[in-house]
C-alpha cells in the first residue's frame, strides 16, 4: 500500500487540484458524513467512477483492469458460481495453472478471497474493477436461459398439480383469491418474479412490461429507451405471477377492472430498488408496467450527464444563482427528473434548506425536505408551494409546473429571493416561454423570474465492444444537415455498433444525454416582454452562445459518441 493519502493520489494524478481536494474535506467535514472522500468527489462531478477505483487501486498497490476489454474465456467462469460471483460482487477473468485472477469491486474483501480459494482450490490473484462493469461481465458471461426454461417448467408443474384450470371470463373465473395468494407464495412463483427483476437489472432496463397475450405472457423490458421481448411464459403462469407483483407491491388482487398504483422496495445484488408498479386491464387481462428506480443511480453528478464543457460551465453558472427559475424541459423519459436530482446534489452543502414537491417522489436525497402530492389530502403542487415559502427555503424543487396556480406562485418564490428548479413540457428551449404564456402567465413575469431553460433528450451511444467506422447514408446526412465542410474535413470519422452478444446485436450500449440550454439575456427578455414568437427568441439565444439540440447532437456524432440515425430517431430534424 502506498504511504500518504488517497486524496493525494487523486492529485498526483491531475483529476484534481489541491483547491478541489481541500473543498472536497471541507464538506465531508461539514456534513459529518460517513461518505468515503472517492465517493464524494464523484458525487460532487470531480473525477468519474473509474477514476476513482483506478486511484484506489494505486493507493493499495491492486492492479486495475478495465473489463469492458476483457473477452472472458468460458471454462474460467466456470471456476466460480454466479451465486458466488453476485454475492461477493468479483468476477473470474483468467486462469493460469493454480493462479486465478479475480476480478473484484474490493479486492481487500479476505473473506471473498478465502472462500473462493477454498472452492476453487486455486491461488486468488486479486485486480480491481468498477461495480458497474463486473455487474455487466456477470450478467454477460453468466447465461440465464436455462434458469428461465427451468423455473417456468417448475411453476407449471405445481399449477397442473393443483389442477387449477384458469379460465377468463370474469364473471365464471374457476379460481379463487385463496388459490391465488397461495399459488403466488409458492417457491417457483417467487423465483420466477425475481427472476423477471434480476434480469432487468442485468439489462439496466427501466422499464419492465408484463403483457398478457391471447395465448401466452409476454415479459418485455425497456432498455435504452427501446423494448425488447424478454421471455414468453405460458398463459397459464399468467394469474400467479400477475398476483405475485400485485401482492409484492401491496394491490388488491381481487380488484381486476380497475387501475392500480403501487411500490416495491427491494435489494438486488445489495443495492437497493424501488419498482413504481402500475397495472392497467386489458381484453387479455391485466397488464403490469414496473419502472425500475435504482436509488444509487441517481447521484451521478452533473459530470456524467453528457453536457459538452461549453454548456456545463454556462449551466453551473447558472445554477449558482441565489434567486431566479430554472427550467428543464423534454418529453417523458428524456432524463429531467435525474438532471435536477444531479444539480441539487451539487447544491446540496449543508448550508443551505432545500425543498421538493414531486409527483412521486422517485429517489431519496439525504439532507433534503422532500414532499409528495397527494390530491386526497389536497397536497396539490400549488398548496405545497404556498407552504414551502413559510419554511424558510433556500432552493425549491417542483417536480412539474402543470398549471398556471403553480406557475405563479413559482415566480412569486423566485422573485423574492428563491432559487426555484422545475420541469415543462415542450420540445425545446425557447417553446417554455409559449407555454408559460399559454397558461396564462403574463410576459413581464416570466422576463423577470426565468433565469434559463435547458432542453434535453437522450440518445443511445454506440456499443464500445463493437464500435467501427462506417459511412452514412446521404439521406441521414441531408436530414441532419451537415454542411459539405464537415464531410470534407479529413479528421471527421463517423463511427456505429456492428452489433455484438455485449449490445443484444443492436449496436449501442448505454445513453448520453443531449441539451440546448438557453440563457435569458437582456435581448430574449425584451423579446418576451413584446410577446415575440419562439422562432425570434431562439434566434436571440443563439446569438448569445446557445447551441441547439440539433447542435449538441452533431458534436456527439463527431466524438463517436452516437450515430446520425440515432439522432435523427430522438431530434427529427424536417
Amino acid at each position: 500500500m502506498k504511504t500518504g493519502t488517497i486524496g493525494e493520489i487523486f492529485v498526483e494524478s491531475g483529476l484534481i487540484t489541491d483547491e478541489q481536494l481541500e473543498v472536497a474535506l471541507d464538506n465531508q467535514r461539514q456534513l459529518k458524513t460517513k461518505e468515503l472522500l472517492g465517493d464524494l468527489l464523484v458525487s460532487m462531478g470531480l473525477i468519474t467512477e473509474r477514476d476513482r477505483v483506478r486511484c484506489l487501486g494505486e493507493y493499495w498497490s491492486v492492479p486495475y483492469v478495465e473489463l469492458t476489454d476483457y473477452q472472458i474465456d468460458p471454462d474460467v467462469t466456470k471456476t466460480v458460481t454466479q451465486e458466488l460471483a453476485r454475492r461477493y460482487k468479483v468476477v473470474p477473468i483468467s486462469c493460469h495453472g493454480t493462479k486465478l485472477t479475480l476480478a473484484m469491486k474490493n479486492p481487500l474483501d479476505v473473506f471473498a478471497i478465502d472462500e473462493i480459494r477454498l472452492i476453487t482450490g486455486k491461488e486468488v490473484d486479486p485486480v480491481i474493477s468498477t461495480e458497474e462493469d463486473i455487474l455487466n461481465a456477470i450478467a454477460h458471461n453468466y447465461k440465464t436461459e436455462s434458469n428461465v426454461s427451468d423455473t417456468v417448467t417448475e411453476v407449471m408443474k405445481d399449477l397442473e398439480e393443483a389442477q387449477i384450470m384458469i379460465t377468463h371470463d370474469e364473471d365464471d373465473e374457476a379460481i379463487s383469491i385463496e388459490q391465488l395468494k397461495e399459488l403466488s407464495d409458492d417457491a417457483p412463483v417467487i423465483r420466477l418474479a425475481n427472476l423477471i427483476i434480476s434480469r432487468a437489472i442485468a439489462d439496466k432496463a427501466s422499464d419492465i412490461h408484463i403483457q398478457p397475450a391471447k395465448d401466452s405472457l409476454k415479459v418485455r423490458y425497456r432498455v435504452d429507451g427501446i423494448l425488447y421481448d424478454g421471455m414468453t411464459l405460458p398463459k397459464r403462469a399468467q394469474a400467479p405471477i400477475l398476483s405475485r407483483f400485485k401482492i409484492m407491491a401491496d394491490m388488491d388482487i381481487a380488484e381486476k377492472r380497475a387501475p392500480q398504483d403501487g411500490r416495491i422496495s427491494a435489494t438486488v445484488e445489495g443495492k437497493p430498488y424501488d419498482f413504481r408498479v402500475s397495472t392497467l386491464p386489458g381484453v387479455f387481462g391485466e397488464k403490469i408496467v414496473m419502472r425500475v428506480l435504482d436509488k444509487s443511480s441517481i447521484s451521478v453528478g452533473l459530470s456524467k450527464l453528457g453536457l459538452l464543457p461549453y454548456t456545463m460551465e454556462m449551466f453551473e453558472s447558472m445554477i449558482s444563482r441565489t434567486y431566479g427559475i430554472i427550467l428543464v424541459t423534454g418529453p417523458t423519459g428524456s432524463g429531467k427528473s435525474t438532471t435536477l436530482y444531479s444539480v441539487l446534489s451539487k447544491l446540496n452543502s449543508g448550508e443551505k434548506n432545500i425543498l421538493t414537491i414531486e409527483d412521486p417522489v422517485e429517489y431519496e436525497l439525504a439532507g433534503i425536505t422532500q414532499s409528495q402530492v397527494n390530491n386526497r389530502a389536497n397536497m396539490t403542487f400549488a398548496n405545497a408551494l404556498r407552504a414551502m415559502l413559510r419554511q424558510d427555503p433556500n432552493i425549491i424543487m417542483v417536480g412539474e409546473i402543470r398549471d398556471s396556480e403553480t406557475a405563479l406562485i413559482a415566480i412569486e418564490a423566485a422573485l423574492t429571493g428563491h432559487l426555484v428548479l422545475s420541469t415543462l413540457h415542450t420540445n425545446d428551449a425557447p417553446g417554455s416561454v409559449s407555454r408559460l404564456l399559454d397558461m396564462g402567465v403574463e410576459s413581464f413575469l416570466i422576463a423577470s423570474s426565468i433565469a434559463g431553460v435547458l432542453a434535453q433528450r437522450l440518445l443511445r451511444t454506440v456499443c464500445v465492444k463493437c464500435k467501427e467506422p462506417y459511412k452514412p447514408p446521404p439521406d441521414a446526412i441531408k436530414r441532419l444537415g451537415i454542411s459539405s465542410e464537415i464531410l470534407d474535413r479529413s479528421d471527421v470519422t463517423f463511427f456505429r455498433g456492428r452489433g455484438c452478444d455485449y449490445c443484444k446485436g443492436s449496436g449501442y450500449k448505454g445513453r448520453t444525454g443531449v441539451y440546448e440550454l438557453m440563457p435569458v439575456t437582456d435581448k430574449v427578455r425584451e423579446l418576451i416582454l413584446a410577446r415575440a414568437s419562439s422562432y425570434a427568441i431562439r434566434e436571440a439565444a443563439i446569438e448569445a452562445g446557445m447551441h441547439t439540440l440539433k447542435d449538441d447532437a452533431m458534436e456527439k456524432i463527431l466524438l463517436g459518441i452516437t450515430t446520425l440515425e440515432e439522432s435523427l430517431r430522438v431530434i427529427y430534424s424536417g
